[in-house]
């Protein structure tokens, strides 16, 4: 096989890639009749070099059943026989049944007539044992190979994918139940079932940091700083705490974490953080701003002559 590709390599300027790689070694069941045996089939891969085919034979679809239970094949071969073994029932029981084995049907019959048959069942493949060429068996059954690999592979990275979006959202559940506990409340311990903290706020001022929250997500800090400022001092003036403003935003934070459902929560929680952090820098500095106005008033200077 090696030396096969070198030489289709060298008689296209180009070196193997990885649609033209075909495994060395493939395990193959087949299941047939006793009037339909596997020797010409064994026959048939031992005299093509392009990659080694360990074929085993079993009778029946109890039997072939039995096999795949007990032992892993990379492929199944199927033999068509629709008065002893209809291998479009066949292939539609080992689904339903959990086989997720390659499954490659031979027939007699053309492929026009039976491959669309065959696929609506579930199996990979369809070759007429009359037109065929062993060359050609041995790519679909490499080609059903790597499809059910990359199938397994996708499942199991879709899998990882849900496992870390659930950890998010735990790790965003934890920090906010967190949030709550250091702010005091005393509805803290009900949190898990209603996180809600009501506020004597405007309904206007909550909607508007919803929005300022969901914008400042998208869009970072760079083109909010001037409404940040405008709503810090906003908060300053209507006497609304740090401590306030601290449980608005868990309020409004967990609402939004809420409604993101399966998707990612890390970039929200970080954004979050980071626009609350310049809020209350804003507030208290405003705060700031006005005692020093009360201890130290603005006095009206005299004008010259009196």
């Amino acid at each position: 096989m090696v030396a096969l590709l070198s030489e289709f390599a060298s008689s296209t300027g180009t070196g193997e890639t990885a649609w033209r790689r075909m495994p060395t070694r493939m395990k193959v069941l087949y299941i047939t009749t006793r009037q339909r045996t596997g020797g010409w089939l064994a026959e048939a891969f031992a005299a093509d070099s392009a990659a080694e085919v360990l074929l085993e034979e079993c009778l029946g679809m109890a039997a072939g059943l039995a096999r795949l239970r007990d032992e892993c094949f990379d492929a199944v071969l199927v033999s068509h026989q629709p008065d002893l073994l209809n291998a479009l029932d066949l292939v539609e029981g080992y689904r339903v049944g959990g086989a997720d084995e390659p499954i490659v049907v031979l027939g007699t019959q053309s492929e026009q007539e039976m491959a669309a048959l065959c696929h609506e069942v579930g199996a990979d493949g369809y070759l007429c044992v009359h037109t065929a060429t062993t060359r050609n068996l041995i790519w679909v059954i490499a080609r059903a190979v790597e499809r059910h690999r990359l199938v397994r592979e996708n499942q199991r990275l879709k899998l990882a994918e849900q496992t870390r979006l659930q950890r998010e959202h735990d790790e965003a559940a934890d920090l906010l139940q967190q949030q709550h506990t250091m702010l005091g409340k005393a509805e803290a311990e009900d949190d898990a079932t209603n996180p809600d903290i009501s506020l004597a706020l405007p309904l206007k001022l909550i909607e508007h940091y919803r929005e300022l929250l969901r914008t400042y997500v998208i869009m970072g800090s760079g083109n909010l700083a001037d409404e940040l400022r405008c709503l810090a001092e906003l908060l300053v003036v209507a006497g609304v705490s740090p401590r306030q403003t601290m449980q608005l935003h868990v309020q409004i934070l967990g609402e939004l974490i809420r409604g993101l459902g399966s998707r990612s929560t890390r970039h929200v929680m970080n954004r979050a953080d980071l626009l609350v952090l310049e809020l209350l820098i804003n507030v208290a500095e405003g705060y700031r701003n006005r005692y020093r106005e009360r201890v130290n008033p603005p006095m009206q200077l005299r004008l010259p002559g009196f």
